[in-house]
């Protein structure tokens, strides 16, 4: 069991960063990284201050700043736009979005969640899969700079029976006229720790969209459209995203209930070469779990932080159905049978422990169908922000390769 590692050092990270403090899991332990930064309300009052109509020699100077700071609001407003859509109540938070529809929104300018899935047929590639729906309605979250949206949907899973939160972001890319008819890779990122109620990774503080959209501007990441659901359906244990006897079925949900909401809502590919997992700590174990057990659906994995076995205490009683979800059994069994291939990179910091555990697990059963390699992260310890720059300095680029990208129309 993982313990917290120490934070990054603040040189390393935005100066406006304050982080939480330490959570104690039942389970796998993970410090994800910084919630943002602190809410701001400008119209809230500082503390102290004098009852009204008290006579001091501040008064005047007080009632002066507060013109001036008026005054410098309303120019912010009037003159400055550039920066006032950044401020909660300009960005759109909580709005109906839409990705990649084909035609105008209705007048009143939010989405119709009820409006069919894009028309664009594919052409030229079978394997493109075009959104079929039911469609989903999504709310915004965050709005990041290059003007590509973080969302948030309600998904009642179909064949698990669970019902959580999904996040969703798309490229630039995805809503490019050229590309209207092609498919584009899903990267399914899963957090570590609770991963209840929330996602880390739809946190823009993490920069992981940023990382995918700067690595399409340099050539060396695919437009990955990220889907980020809940890993877990409380906070009081963690479920190893499988599906224990007797409780959630969270494997079913990961692997079958997210991708089925993916492609009924996405332009996506039939095949396993548009799908891989990232994760970080626990998120990590599931996501090369889930690889390796559907290998025929999923070909790669980023697997960060060097959890390798399951060991959920909610599998006490039920040591077959957990041996059908351990990584190192569903490698053998892959290399048993000859394939299909399946890519497995692991990131681990130099500041942080469980590399032994990637180096024997890639020594046993990095063989055959199973591809594995190891990413040392210089100076990385066990979190996000870290994880991130991991998949910045090659393990995006590497997950690119392993898998198809999008063809935009010809001419």
């Amino acid at each position: 069991m993982h313990q917290y590692p120490q934070r990054p050092r603040p040189d390393e990270q935005p100066s406006y960063q304050e982080y939480p403090p330490q959570e104690q899991y039942q389970g796998h332990q993970d410090f994800p990284g910084d919630p943002g930064p602190p809410r701001r309300y400008p119209d809230r009052q500082p503390d102290g201050e004098r009852p009204a109509g008290a006579r001091t020699p501040e008064s005047k100077r007080s009632r002066r700043r507060i013109w001036i700071g008026t005054t410098a609001v309303l120019a912010l407003l009037l003159g400055g736009g550039f920066a006032s859509w950044k401020l909660a109540w300009f960005s759109g938070d909580g709005e109906e979005v839409s990705f990649g529809r084909s035609t105008a929104p209705p007048a009143t300018g939010k989405a119709d969640p009820s409006a069919p899935a894009t028309a664009a047929t594919p052409s030229g590639d079978p394997d493109v899969l075009m959104p079929a729906g039911p469609r989903s309605g999504f709310k915004q979250t965050t709005k990041l700079d290059d003007g590509t949206i973080i969302a948030r949907t309600r998904l009642a899973g179909a064949k698990s029976g669970f019902e959580g939160d999904v996040w969703v972001w798309a490229p630039k890319e995805y809503d490019d006229p050229k590309y209207a008819k092609s498919g584009f890779p899903v990267l399914i990122a899963l957090p570590g720790g609770n991963g209840f109620p929330d996602n880390y990774w739809a946190d823009r503080s993490l920069g992981l969209q940023k990382a995918v959209s700067d690595g399409v501007k340099a050539g060396t990441s695919l437009p990955f459209v990220v889907i980020m659901p809940v890993l877990n359906p409380d906070s009081k244990y963690y479920y190893d995203g499988s599906d224990i006897p007797g409780q959630a079925k969270m494997g079913t949900w990961i692997a079958e209930d997210v991708p089925d909401f993916v492609k009924a809502n996405f332009r996506t590919y039939k095949s396993r070469d548009g799908w891989a997992f990232m994760g970080s700590s626990s998120g990590a174990f599931v996501g090369m779990k889930t690889v390796l057990q559907y290998p025929d659906r999923f070909k790669a994995v980023i697997a960060s932080g060097g959890e390798i076995v399951p060991d959920s205490p909610l599998w006490k009683g039920h040591q077959a159905e957990m041996d059908a979800n351990n990584p190192e059994k569903l490698a053998q069994k892959l290399i048993d049978t000859k394939g299909p291939e399946v890519y497995i990179n692991f990131q681990i910091g130099t500041k942080e422990s469980g590399k032994e555990r990637m180096t024997k697990f890639q020594q046993q059963y990095g063989k055959g169908p199973v591809k594995t390699t190891i990413r040392d992260i210089q100076n990385g310890e066990h979190n996000g922000w870290h994880y991130v720059r991991g998949m910045k300095e090659g393990s995006l680029e590497w997950v690119s390769k392993v898998l198809k990208g999008p063809k935009p129309e010809a001419g």
